[in-house]
């Protein structure tokens, strides 16, 4: 008994690390309003100081200093579960709590001469937070996942010609972590699963580096090309988990304590490969008041295959290392936008999205559980004694099904259905 109750805590912690690691699901793409407008389809505008993060090679083209200050408002309209045979059986039904989040972003543009400009970004390009009540069937697998990251992106831009940019970056990325959940352990007085702890988890700020690189060409009034990279980035986390009893009002709390280390610090490190991006765009000029812009992105997320778990508070206030598997791939998402200029201070943005998932059916659960998406978007910019500009998505998610997991995953099954849907309101001001 003993040694069950200390391998289900070793299982819960081990797929709790795992929740950063989900999906696309967790990348945030909606780092300015204007962009955010046109569905992302931007990589061959990058027309205002959102270019540091949709293509730095915009950066080349800038004339006079700008500032951009926003965010972006996610919130969920939909986040429900029901569930499947074996556990927790068909009829199960379950809602996440209601997700609203506001990443924030921030750019600074200048001239430093006619040719080389410069630029810094404040961005948060990922993000995670799932929150189910205590008493949801999926409780040992996560209550609660939260991941928040903040890019640092300082950008130097060469305009080599009146119509061709360059820009190149640096990215120092801080990022912490929060991770919760139950444990339960078979009670041999009442022959039930019983919980017997919740297991907090946060991992400190810690720091990670890369680059991007951009370029955008206008071929001429009528059309712009733009090809952006932004690198891979590691982070290495160190923190503490504790685990907190949970009275069963048995002598079944004796047992259970003698074995797990209850109120202590359980210091811990894991780490998470973000991935690399790229985009490819293509603008096209329909007329002098209207313009079509189609992308394709990319998003390298191959490389999470496993995730390593490790404690390192030795004997007393330390439990055994774990290491799971995610097994995700690459991915494409496609996005098209539209833009028409009504006024010389007003113009009307429209956009699509399609954005596929890396995550298997067998990685699906109620960390984060991921799904082809459709994306629609409509926005409005007018510039006035400063630039205002907003947008609004509709994010609308397949529904995603589990019924299979890895011959290897020892965390048991939890199989069901997901079905989400998500609001998306972004405001930027530029001055």
């Amino acid at each position: 008994m003993y040694r069950v109750g200390k391998a289900l805590v070793v299982v819960a912690l081990a797929a709790l690390a795992a929740a950063p690691l989900s999906a696309a699901g967790f990348g945030i793409f909606e780092q300015g309003a204007k962009a955010n407008g046109m569905a992302g389809a931007f990589t061959a505008q990058a027309d205002d100081p959102s270019a540091l993060f949709f293509n730095a090679g915009g950066l080349g083209f800038v004339t006079k200093q700008e500032f951009s200050l926003g965010f972006t408002w996610i919130r969920s309209s939909k986040a429900e579960f029901r569930g499947a045979n074996p556990y927790p059986g068909v009829g199960y039904r379950a809602d996440q709590k209601t997700l609203s989040e506001f990443p924030p972003h921030f750019y600074w543009v200048r001239p430093i001469n006619n040719v080389w400009k410069f630029g810094f970004g404040i961005e948060t390009p990922f993000g995670l937070t799932t929150e189910w009540n205590d008493n949801f069937a999926g409780r040992f697998i996560s209550t609660k996942a939260a991941l928040r990251v903040f890019d640092l992106n300082p950008t130097l831009g060469w305009q080599v010609t009146p119509s061709f940019g360059i820009g190149v970056g640096a990215i120092v990325r801080y990022s912490d972590l929060e991770l919760n959940q139950h444990v339960g352990a078979i009670n041999p007085f009442t022959l039930g699963v019983a919980d017997v702890g919740k297991i907090n988890l946060k991992g400190d700020f810690s720091e990670g580096y890369g680059w991007n690189i951009g370029i955008l060409h206008k071929y001429n009034n009528s059309f712009s090309w733009g090809l952006s990279y932004r690198s891979r980035v590691t982070v290495d986390y160190e923190g503490n988990g504790r685990l907190t009893q949970i009275p069963t009002g048995t002598p079944f709390d004796q047992v259970v304590a003698g074995v797990l280390p209850y109120g202590v610090k359980l210091p811990v490190k894991t780490s998470i490969d973000y991935p690399d991006m790229a985009s490819l765009g293509l603008a096209m000029a329909l007329n002098p008041t209207m313009l079509l812009e189609v992308d394709v992105n990319w998003t390298g997320w191959s490389r999470f295959k496993d995730l390593n778990v490790d404690f390192t508070g030795g004997s007393g206030n330390s439990l055994p290392d774990a290491t799971i598997h995610e097994r995700w791939k690459d991915v494409y998402n496609y996005r098209a936008g539209f833009r028409w200029t009504t006024s010389p201070s007003g113009q009307w943005r429209f956009g699509y999205v399609y954005d596929q998932t890396p995550q298997p059916e067998q990685s699906v659960n109620p960390l984060l559980p991921d799904a082809d998406r459709n994306g629609f978007t409509i926005g409005y910019g007018f510039t006035g004694a400063m630039k205002v500009d907003l947008s609004l998505m509709y994010l609308d998610f397949k529904e995603r099904s589990r019924s299979v997991s890895f011959a290897d995953d020892t965390s048991g099954p939890f199989y069901g259905k997901y079905k989400t849907r998500a609001w998306l309101f972004g405001a930027t001001v530029t001055f």
